[in-house]
């Protein structure tokens, strides 16, 4: 019986939806969240997701440059977030990065190095269950990294959804970039990673099977947090 509901839930799963799409449309400053698209660049292919980790689309979505996007002023160590235009609908997990821009942030492509401020996981116990806490959340909330120095940044969130995640450039991500101007910053500089270039499909958090046999664990993507 078991099996049959685990077969059942990626039957389901593999109805295309495109209303269960998400997107990260607002930037939340000061615990309120900005009109759409003030602080985050729009991108082009409405709430479709990218599903190839080598291309350039990996950075902040497909079309979304600095072309009319404002950049909001933060200071090191506030609390900021992004909200989405409806819930998280997929099973995934979450990873959030910076990257400074040599620049400012309006004219920055992203091709430099990003570091991971944030992460939520999925929970996995040995094999019995696995589940996602980003299920049906509407908005994400974390912290500036209060050492990071002052300046210009590329502030990305990414939601990768695993639900038809079995196959080879299945898993699907949902990005947003807000551009950020940083004060009161510190002197630390993380180790960065690139993007597109930290993923490959074949890593075991983007290519797998959540329904049948369920995972024993899980390993999240991407590098450690930067917690300074």
């Amino acid at each position: 019986m078991k099996t049959f509901f685990a077969c059942l839930s990626f039957a389901l799963a593999l109805i295309p939806n495109v209303a269960a799409h998400y997107r990260f449309n607002s930037l939340i400053i000061g615990g309120q969240s900005s009109p759409e698209y003030t602080y985050i660049r729009k991108n082009s292919n409405f709430n479709s997701p990218v599903t190839d980790v080598t291309s350039n689309n990996l950075r902040c979505n497909v079309g979304a440059t600095g072309a009319g996007t404002e950049t909001a002023t933060v200071a090191a160590g506030d609390t900021v977030g992004f909200a989405l235009d409806t819930p998280v609908y997929h099973q995934g997990v979450l990873n959030v990065y910076m990257s400074k821009a040599p620049a400012d942030a309006a004219s920055y492509d992203g091709s430099g190095g990003w570091f991971k401020i944030y992460e939520i996981s999925a929970v996995t116990d040995g094999g019995k269950s696995i589940t996602f806490p980003t299920d049906n959340a509407s908005k994400f909330t974390f912290t500036i990294p209060s050492s990071i120095t002052s300046g210009d940044y590329l502030l990305r969130i990414e939601h990768i959804a695993l639900h038809v995640a079995q196959s080879v450039g299945a898993a699907q991500f949902y990005i947003s970039c807000a551009q950020l101007t940083v004060t009161g910053g510190g002197s630390a500089e993380p180790a960065t990673v690139s993007i597109p270039g930290v993923y490959q499909a074949t890593d075991p958090g983007i290519l797998i099977g959540i329904y049948y046999p369920i995972p024993t664990t899980y390993v999240q993507p991407g590098p450690e947090v930067f917690s300074g």
